[in-house]
């Protein structure tokens, strides 16, 4: 992989490519549309229909996990989806946030604003709209939102720092996130790391977890709270399109974890914001 700017623009064609086909055909997961096996569907998304507020034509099986279940919405509250998709799950938080809330998706690939739009717009919700933008300048005023959720996301982003303090700008004070994401416990193989499909799978863009969960918090982010965690297996099949049977092996062997993530997290309320460096900041 080469600049910031490659990798975004890789991310936007692979996921253009996906936001165009039809449900029927689809058999991407968060893994991206060409580089699948036939297992690659149950490998990271959750299952999203027992959930209130669930559209089947929303779901492109994107997500590692359901961070909309454990985001604690609230009736009335402002929510943002980053990496909105094709609305899955904006649509789940509007049906917690009611009538008297908003939901705002942000998406920067113009065919999943599209897609995300017209689904809206058939079912009339009024309260969802869906921007385009880049989620570390995410096209909104500061202290906006109650409630911040995103499904496996950030992995496709270089600049993952970023992206967390914009989620802190855009925060109310006292506001949190539920994020569900991918990371690494122990190091990928460089032929992995390098690949630009699997990057595009959510893969190669992982970073360690304790330096995920480690720039929430020097971000300034406060009762930092793990809510799920799960392995993920990659099959066979696609890991050996970039590794040899013995690197395979090798892999398997060496204890490296991929796993899915959700981690809540909070902004601290105005009075906390003014005694941080204290213990009234703990």
């Amino acid at each position: 992989m080469n600049t910031h700017e490659q990798v975004k623009d890789l991310v936007r064609q692979k996921y253009s490519e996906i936001a165009l086909q039809d449900k029927e055909t689809n058999q991407s997961s968060c893994c991206g549309s060409s580089c699948c096996s036939t297992e690659v569907y149950s490998i990271m998304a959750d299952d999203y229909t027992q959930l209130e507020g669930y559209n089947p034509d929303a779901d492109l099986g994107l997500g590692c996990g359901l961070p909309t279940q454990f985001a604690k919405i609230q009736k009335g509250d402002v929510v943002i989806d980053l990496g909105s998709g094709a609305g899955n799950d904006a649509f789940i938080a509007r049906h917690e946030t009611g009538e008297t809330g908003k939901v705002i998706g942000i998406d920067f690939t113009p065919a999943m604003i599209e897609r995300a739009r017209k689904n809206a717009e058939v079912r009339g919700f009024n309260n969802v709209e869906f921007r385009q933008g880049d989620i570390e300048s995410m096209p909104v005023s500061a202290n906006t939102a109650d409630v911040i959720v995103s499904n496996c996301v950030l992995n496709l982003v270089p600049n993952k720092d970023g992206v967390i303090k914009d989620i802190y700008r855009v925060l109310k004070p006292g506001g949190h996130f539920s994020i569900s994401d991918i990371v690494l416990e122990g190091e990928l193989p460089n032929e992995i790391k390098e690949a630009a499909e699997m990057y595009a799978g959510c893969v190669a863009g992982a970073i360690q977890k304790q330096v995920y969960l480690a720039l929430i918090e020097t971000n300034g982010f406060i009762n930092i709270t793990i809510q799920k965690d799960k392995p993920i297996i990659v099959p066979d099949d696609i890991l050996g399109q970039y590794l040899s049977a013995k690197q395979l092996a090798a892999f398997k062997q060496s204890g490296t974890g991929i796993r899915s993530i959700t981690v809540y997290a909070e902004k601290p309320t105005e009075e906390k914001q003014a005694c941080c460096g204290t213990d009234c900041c703990n």
